[in-house]
């Protein structure tokens, strides 16, 4: 009987080497992480009188412009491929058509959350893609915290578990600043924040 074989004709030493190589498999980790960065960054979007009116993701402006109802004002240095074309980034978008906006507070979302916080996490104050947050209730619900722009943040994992079911205090850590909602002034001061450290907003923020 020969010793290094099985009845299902595969050597021993052939099963040893079906698992997949690794080294294969090491290059794949990059373009994933990547992708969502770059589609998760800040577009500023302007009404059709190029008012500053609202910050979006670089995901849904992209959508905005396949469909015809925006065109890219300013692009950055990145590029999305698809199986048949490549796009520039856009880093300033144009709505076609007028829209009125007007003077209330979001809908109370992650997204819109996460985005008044500016993907930081409100209590080590350390920014992190969306995927790596997640929100908090200040005063947690087991104590009656409820779920307003008042009591949630953008936070962390790791600081989100070392608070647990606590209050700040109780926890020893502190909240950078007091969560408050997110209205259109509030949005435009967010804008100029993000306008300092891209160039291509800054002649569009004079509102």
């Amino acid at each position: 009987m020969n010793s290094g074989s099985s009845d299902d004709g595969v050597s021993r030493q052939d099963k040893r080497v079906l698992p997949p190589n690794r080294e294969h498999r090491s290059p794949l980790p990059a373009p994933i992480h990547r992708k969502p960065a770059i589609m998760q960054e800040p577009v500023l979007v302007l009404n059709a009188t190029f008012e500053p009116i609202n910050i979006t993701a670089v995901r849904r402006a992209m959508v905005l412009l396949l469909k015809g109802v925006a065109q890219a004002e300013e692009l950055n240095h990145h590029e999305v491929h698809s199986t048949s074309r490549a796009m520039k980034v856009p880093s300033v978008i144009r709505l076609l058509a007028y829209r009125h906006i007007p003077q209330q507070t979001r809908a109370l979302s992650r997204k819109n959350i996460l985005l008044r916080d500016r993907n930081t996490c409100q209590f080590c104050g350390a920014i992190f893609p969306a995927s790596e947050l997640t929100l908090d209730h200040v005063v947690p619900r087991s104590r009656g915290g409820r779920s307003s722009w008042e009591n949630l943040v953008a936070c962390c994992y790791q600081c989100n578990n070392r608070k647990g079911d606590r209050t700040p205090e109780e926890a020893g850590i502190k909240l950078a600043r007091r969560p408050r909602p997110f209205t259109l002034y509030t949005s435009r001061q967010l804008m100029r924040l993000i306008g300092h450290r891209d160039e291509k907003w800054r002649k569009y923020l004079f509102y």
